[in-house]
């Protein structure tokens, strides 16, 4: 178990939400404070982002942790309420990033949700791909994050048949 997924479990995140978090949390990076994100907003630590941020804001490590630790908790309640089939652990944290990086509300529109609550779930997967632009422009950042999503995804696809 990797460093960020023991601290996130010893705040009480329950052990897959841990490991998924310590996934995340690679793709997200930390920042001790607060940034813009390449779309332009405000966010803070692990990719946490609220009205309440203003620029140029320290936050320690354990803040940073705690609020990363409540962010994978709502996003994680957000996912499962979307979600109308089961899903295997894989399936789950991939979704589970996806569904931080790219917020609820672009989640529950998109076309991917609908697939895999029509249990089209390779074709699901598939979607994660298309998910690589910010602001229209192609960020490499996203292209890794999204063929590491979709790779442990399709892992979990084939096993929810199982």
């Amino acid at each position: 178990m990797s460093q960020i997924a023991k601290r996130l479990a010893a705040l009480g995140v329950a052990g897959s939400l841990a490991l998924s978090g310590a996934m995340i949390a690679d793709h997200e990076g930390y920042v001790p404070g607060t940034y813009v994100d390449p779309v332009g907003i405000i966010t803070a630590c692990f990719g946490h982002t609220s009205k309440d941020l203003k620029l140029g804001t320290a936050i320690s490590e354990q803040q940073c942790l705690e609020l990363f630790a409540k962010d994978l908790v709502s996003h994680n309640k957000q996912l499962l309420r979307a979600v109308t089939v089961p899903l295997s652990e894989q399936e789950h944290a991939a979704y589970l990033s996806f569904h931080y990086n790219v917020g609820s509300g672009n989640f529950q529109s998109s076309t991917l949700l609908r697939l895999l609550n029509e249990n089209s779930r390779v074709e699901a997967c598939n979607q994660l791909t298309r998910w690589i632009y910010a602001n229209g422009i192609k960020l490499n950042g996203l292209i890794k994050r999204r063929a590491h999503e979709r790779e442990l995804c399709l892992q979990g696809a084939t096993h929810a048949y199982e």
